[in-house]
C-alpha cells in the first residue's frame, strides 16, 4: 500500500505560508544553526509512547544541548522526561517498564535506568572502564554490554605517569592507543555484573537470542585501521561457555540479528567471499549448520533499520533508492521485496513497535525541514508529532529542488538535484554553484540542508550531481570509478554543468565548485584540469595519494579506486593526484580542514595550499583546531559556511560580500517540546 506520506498538518502549514509570501527572507548561515535538531526517537513496545530527543544551540556554550521529551504515538503534550544531566545511548526495556541509558560518572560511561512511569534515575553499573554498546535480555532481566579492558590500579598509575607509548598495529592498538574489549552481563534483580568473554577480541555488533542462551557478535583479533574485512561473525554459548566461529573470509559483516526461532540469523555483508564496493545485502545463517544465503539481493538501493517480523516470515527495513528512502518488506523465504511506502523524500525510520504493526520515522525533503511522524507499517496514515521549526516553513524563502538527469560525456546517464531560488523566473541565468559530494559512495537526497536556501538566498542556481560511483543507483553504477578517481566522475561534472548552461538556468562566466572530503579531492582534481570556475572552495581534501596511504583512511583507495599500493601502482597514484597537476591551476581557490581529521588527514590541504601559493597564485588556507573530519564546534561551522560565501562570491561574481552580523544571544528561555 503506497502513500505520499505528507500530514494534513503539513499541508496547512503550506498553505498558510503562500498567504504569507510577502514576509518572507533569504535564510542565513545564523538560521540554520538555529534550527532545532529532533532525533534519537524510541518507540515504547506497546507502541504507545514514542521518546525523542531535541538538540539546540548555546552559542554560549560554543555547542548544541539535547533536552529529551515522551509524548504519545497518538499526537498530544510532550513532556520532559530527562534532566538536565542527560544521557546517551537510551533504550526501553523489552516489557517496557524501563528506560535504560548512559551516562558519565567519573569520566567514565555508566548504565542508569529509570521508571519509563516517572521516578528518579538509577545508577545501574559501576564498571572499571567505559560501558559501550549494550542490549537488553528479551525477559527484560539482564543487560549485556560491551566495554574495553581496564587497567589495574599500578598500570593506570603508569599511564597517567607517563608511560603512554604506543605500540602501533600491536596488541589491541591500530594507530592510536586501543584496548581489547569484551562482553559482559549485568543482573537487574542482583544488582551484579559478570564477565561473559575473555578473549583477545574487539567486538563490534552483537545480539541476544530469543532465550537468552546464545550471542551472536562481530570481532576482529586485531586492529588494523584498514583492514576491517578480517572482521567474523562469532557465537557464544552462554551454557558451557563455548564460541564458535561462524564466518572465515576476506568480508566485513555487521548488524547481526536473531530472527525469532533463535536458530538463524539476519546480518549485513557485501558479499561472503571478498570485500568488494558493493552496496550491503542482507544475509540469514543457520547457526547450527553454517548454511547462508543472501536475502536481498533483489534490491538495488542502500538498507538500513531492519527488523525482524513477530512471526519471522519478513523482514522490515528502510531503504534508499536513488534520492529517495522508504519502508520495505521482504519475504525471507523468497527474497521478494514489497515497498509499503511510496515518499519523495527521506524517510528514515527510527524505531518499531515490538509486534511491528507501528513505526515512529523523521520526514524531510528540499524544502521541508526534518520533524517525526508516527504510522502503521502496513497502512500508513502518518502523525506528525512534531513541529521543531515552524519558522522555517513561513518565514523564509526556501529553494526549489527538482531531480534531473543528463547524459555523460562516454553517454552514461547521470541524475542530479537542481536547486533554484525562490520565485525564479524561467529563463533567467543565474550564478551556478557546483556541489560534489563525499564518499566517493555518498550521494545527494532528497532531504533538507539549509546551506542550500542560504545559498539560494544569494541568487545561486545550485547543481548537485550524483556522479558515477554513488549509492543507490545499484552495484554496477556504485563501481563506475574504479581505477578512474578523476576520470568520468569528472566529466559527470562537466557535462552536467553544461546541460544546466544549455538549459538556460546558469551563466557559464559566473560558475564556482565546492566539496568536502570525495567532493574535495575531486573538487581539487577539478581545477587542476579546467579554468572554467572561477572560485573553488574545498574542504577535507587529498592532494597527493602516496603522503596519505598509512596516515588516512585508504582501504578503498588501494582496493578499489585507485589499486594497489604505491610501490606496486606508482604512476597511478602519482597521476591521479591533484598535487601532481597543481601548476594548471588558475582558480582562485579556498581550502579548509580540521586538525585532528583522521579520515583524510590535514597536512593534504596545506601541500595544495602551499603549492598554489607558491606559484603566486590566489589561495586562502583555513585550519580549524580541535575539528575531526565533521565539524562540531557551533563557531568553526560559522567560520567555515561564512567564509566559503564570502570566498565565492568574490571570485565567482566579483563581490565583495559583508557577512551577517550574529544577533546578539538572548536569556535563555525554559525548553519546551517543539509539540
Amino acid at each position: 500500500m503506497r502513500t505520499t506520506l505528507l500530514s494534513a498538518a503539513l499541508l496547512g502549514l503550506i498553505a498558510s505560508s503562500a498567504a504569507s509570501q510577502t514576509t518572507r527572507r533569504p535564510m542565513t548561515t545564523d538560521d540554520g544553526l538555529d534550527m532545532i535538531n529532533v532525533g534519537g526517537a524510541l518507540m515504547s513496545p506497546d507502541g504507545e509512547w514514542v521518546f525523542y530527543s531535541e538538540s539546540r544551540l548555546d552559542w554560549d556554550e560554543n555547542k548544541r544541548e539535547s533536552t529529551y521529551f515522551m509524548v504519545p504515538a497518538a499526537g498530544g503534550e510532550a513532556f520532559r522526561f530527562i534532566g538536565k544531566e542527560g544521557g546517551s545511548a537510551f533504550q526501553f526495556s523489552p516489557d517496557g517498564l524501563f528506560l535504560s541509558f548512559r551516562r558519565t560518572v567519573d569520566s567514565t560511561q555508566q548504565l542508569f535506568l529509570m521508571r519509563t512511569n516517572g521516578g528518579e534515575a538509577v545508577q545501574l553499573t559501576k564498571h572499571e572502564a567505559s560501558v559501550e554498546s549494550y542490549r537488553w535480555s528479551h525477559d527484560s532481566r539482564r543487560i549485556f554490554f560491551v566495554a574495553d579492558e581496564a587497567r589495574d590500579e599500578d598500570e593506570e598509575k603508569e599511564h597517567k605517569n607517563g608511560n603512554d607509548a604506543i605500540f602501533v598495529d600491536e596488541g589491541p592498538n591500530g594507530q592510536r592507543e586501543s584496548q581489547w574489549r569484551n562482553l559482559w552481563v549485568f543482573d537487574i534483580a542482583e544488582e551484579k555484573e559478570h564477565r561473559i568473554t575473555e578473549e583477545d577480541f574487539r567486538i563490534g555488533s552483537f545480539d541476544v537470542s530469543p532465550n537468552g542462551r546464545r550471542i551472536a557478535y562481530t570481532a576482529r583479533r586485531e586492529n588494523l585501521r584498514n583492514q576491517q574485512y578480517l572482521g567474523e561473525i562469532f557465537l557464544l554459548d552462554l551454557d558451557d561457555s563455548t564460541t564458535t566461529q561462524l564466518t572465515t573470509n576476506r568480508a566485513p559483516e555487521t548488524g547481526v540479528l536473531w530472527a525469532p526461532d533463535g536458530i538463524h540469523l539476519a546480518y549485513r555483508a557485501v558479499s561472503d567471499a571478498e570485500w568488494e564496493q558493493n552496496q550491503s545485502k542482507l544475509w540469514i545463517m543457520n547457526v547450527d549448520t553454517r548454511e547462508h544465503r543472501m536475502l536481498s539481493g533483489r534490491f538495488e538501493g542502500g538498507i538500513s533499520r531492519a527488523v525482524w517480523t513477530p512471526d519471522g516470515r519478513h523482514i522490515l527495513f528502510n531503504g534508499r533508492r536513488r534520492t529517495n528512502s522508504n519502508l520495505f518488506r521482504l519475504e525471507v523465504e523468497s527474497g521478494d521485496i514489497e515497498q509499503l511506502t511510496d515518499v519523495t523524500g527521506t524517510m528514515n525510520i527510527a524505531a518499531f513497535s515490538e509486534d511491528r504493526t507501528k513505526m515512529v520515522y523523521s520526514f524531510h525533503d528540499f524544502d521541508t525541514p526534518p520533524d517525526l511522524y508516527v504510522s502503521s507499517t502496513n497502512a500508513p496514515e502518518p502523525t506528525r508529532i512534531t513541529s521543531a521549526n515552524p519558522s522555517v516553513e513561513t518565514d523564509f524563502l526556501l529553494a526549489g529542488g527538482e531531480v534531473i538527469t543528463w547524459r555523460s560525456a562516454d553517454g552514461l546517464e547521470i541524475e542530479g538535484v537542481l536547486m533554484l531560488p525562490d520565485g525564479y523566473e524561467p529563463g533567467t541565468r543565474l550564478p551556478l554553484l557546483l556541489h560534489v559530494h563525499g564518499g566517493p559512495a555518498g550521494a545527494f537526497t532528497n532531504s533538507f540542508r539549509s546551506s542550500y536556501h542560504v545559498w539560494a538566498g544569494l541568487g545561486y542556481a545550485q547543481l548537485l550531481p550524483n556522479v558515477r560511483g554513488s549509492s543507490g543507483y545499484g552495484d554496477g553504477f556504485l563501481q563506475g570509478n574504479f581505477h578512474d578517481i578523476g576520470g568520468g566522475d569528472y566529466q559527470d561534472l562537466l557535462t552536467g554543468v553544461d546541460h544546466v548552461i544549455e538549459a538556460g538556468y546558469a551563466d557559464p562566466d559566473q560558475t564556482g565548485i565546492r566539496g568536502w572530503s570525495y567532493g574535495g579531492i575531486l573538487g581539487g582534481w577539478t581545477i587542476t584540469q579546467t579554468g572554467r570556475f572561477k572560485g573553488a572552495s574545498l574542504g577535507a581534501m587529498v592532494s597527493d595519494w602516496t603522503s596519505e596511504y598509512a596516515p588516512g583512511f585508504n582501504h578503498d583507495v588501494r582496493l578499489w579506486y585507485l589499486g594497489g599500493t604505491p610501490w606496486e601502482n606508482s604512476e597511478a597514484w602519482r597521476e591521479m593526484s591533484p598535487l601532481t597537476h597543481v601548476a594548471n591551476v588558475t582558480t582562485p581557490t579556498l581550502l579548509m580542514h580540521g586538525i585532528n581529521d583522521r579520515t583524510d588527514t590535514e597536512p593534504q590541504s596545506m601541500m595544495f595550499f602551499t603549492a598554489i601559493r607558491d606559484q603566486g597564485k590566489i589561495a586562502r588556507y583555513i585550519k580549524f583546531p580541535r575539528e575531526p573530519h565533521g565539524f562540531r564546534e557551533p563557531r568553526h561551522q560559522r567560520i567555515r559556511d561564512v567564509e566559503e560565501i564570502r570566498w565565492i562570491q568574490k571570485h565567482v561574481r566579483g563581490i565583495e560580500w559583508t557577512p551577517w552580523v550574529r544577533p546578539k544571544a538572548e536569556e535563555k528561555p525554559p525548553v519546551i517540546s517543539s509539540r
